[in-house]
């Protein structure tokens, strides 16, 4: 008796596979939601501002919370100094520092609380089931998913570009020092998104492998994608 030939397909070559990557990023990418696109455009009510403010928050307090989960994955000490720099940048090294503070700084400036922006109460559910699907999947998978979820960082400093000229032009009410998070992540999110990328190439050997870190990407920009549906079809009071 004869086993049956398994057929496998071959891995991309690097570029190949690099370019699939950008290509998720390119065209997934929660900037083409329409949310963000009347974000940018300058047609936003104070309030939905607002409101995505405070959802956005919810994620942004959570992204540490996963950096952590991810460090644990690495398994060398170069690996884990690199990766802990992320909890850094936004857990800051002393109180009042990092990109947690800085939210709760646009947060102000944009006319909210800080203390109900802390407390979390007005965050949507559609929210709260996106971030933690984001934190489980980095908790649950291998090293090469969970870094490679990371790589919508590859599209981040653009975004940030845009959107920090819409707050400028559209949003004077806010002020001007509550856009130090968006200045801040331009340079980090080229920085983070290179390392990471510069991992997944690495480490995904095989097809399987490659597939496995494009739809993880993939994953990513849903939470994205869902946490602004969240933000646009639920709707906010006013004062959330």
């Amino acid at each position: 008796m004869t086993s049956a030939l398994v057929q496998v397909d071959a891995p991309w070559s690097t570029e190949e596979f690099e370019r699939r990557l950008r290509q998720v990023a390119e065209e997934r990418y929660h900037d083409r939601h329409a949310f963000n696109i009347r974000m940018h455009s300058g047609d936003l009510t104070p309030v939905e501002l607002r409101c995505w403010i405070t959802n956005r928050f919810h994620y942004q307090r959570h992204i540490p919370v996963k950096d952590a989960l991810v460090t644990a994955k690495l398994d060398t000490p170069a690996l884990r100094r690199m990766w802990l720099r992320r909890i850094q940048d936004h857990d800051g090294q002393h109180d009042g520092e990092g990109g947690i503070e800085r939210w709760l700084r646009l947060g102000e400036a944009a006319g909210l609380d800080r203390e109900a922006l802390l407390s979390g109460d007005t965050v949507l559910p559609g929210v709260r089931l996106a971030v933690d699907g984001y934190v489980n999947f980095c908790r649950l998978s291998p090293p090469l998913e969970a870094v490679a979820a990371s790589l919508t960082e590859l599209s981040a400093p653009d975004l940030m570009r845009t959107r920090i000229d819409a707050f400028e032009r559209h949003y004077p009410w806010i002020r001007p020092d509550g856009l130090a998070y968006f200045r801040t992540r331009v340079s980090q999110g080229r920085q983070d998104s290179a390392e990471a990328l510069r991992l997944v190439l690495r480490w995904a050997r095989t097809r399987d492998d490659q597939e496995r870190a494009v739809a993880a990407l993939r994953f990513k920009c849903d939470v994205l994608w869902s946490l602004l549906d969240a933000v646009a079809h639920a709707g906010c009071p006013e004062g959330a």
